[in-house]
């Protein structure tokens, strides 16, 4: 069985979005999460050191806006501790 591929908190990726008819935004940096404008879901981006200024800014992109995601490198998932719930 292939394994999914899923964004992953601290990977980092190139992500091409709609920004005009003309031209895509191009977006590079490492993905926070997901969020809500409303009610469309939207990915978390840490912008890095190609948008200058902007580095460190966090950019919110609307899922549907998205036309690519590259993955540039993938961070290691944290294994999370399962919880144990005693009723006695």
């Amino acid at each position: 069985m292939e394994k999914k591929i899923q964004l992953t908190q601290g990977s980092k990726y190139k992500i091409t979005s709609m920004e005009s008819r003309d031209k895509p935004l191009i977006t590079r940096g490492m993905f926070k999460g997901y969020t809500m404008i409303g009610d469309i879901d939207s990915l978390c981006m840490e912008l890095d050191s190609s948008h200058k200024g902007n580095k460190g800014k966090i950019r919110v992109i609307p899922s549907h806006m998205i036309i690519s995601i590259d993955i540039i490198s993938i961070a290691k998932e944290e294994k999370k501790e399962s919880e144990s719930i005693y009723v006695g």
